[in-house]
């Protein structure tokens, strides 16, 4: 991975619960995830942001799937509210 791919996530400690979302963060961690969405046949597009909820998009494969719910929940939801501060729910559209 080359440099201009590294994302300096903020740790835990750092993190305060009233944080408003970097929009910057946000959109580089989606990014950082879409590539094992795809690689299933799926995608995910950032829908909206409020007060704290990520609205995601799921594409291609992942509509209709049965799957995709535990994939936004364990694998997408958990990796947005680790990496991105001010993030405290993640939905599908």
């Amino acid at each position: 991975m080359n440099s201009e791919n590294n994302i300096d996530f903020p740790t835990i400690k750092d993190r305060n619960g009233s944080d408003e979302i970097d929009m910057e963060i946000l959109n580089e961690t989606i990014e950082y995830i879409r590539p094992a969405v795809q690689a299933d046949g799926g995608d995910i597009k950032l829908a909206s942001v409020n007060e704290g909820t990520v609205n995601i998009e799921m594409l291609g494969a992942c509509q209709g799937c049965p799957l995709s719910i535990a994939t936004l929940k364990s694998g997408i939801e958990r990796i947005l509210m680790d990496k991105v501060p001010g993030v405290v729910e993640v939905i599908a559209t």
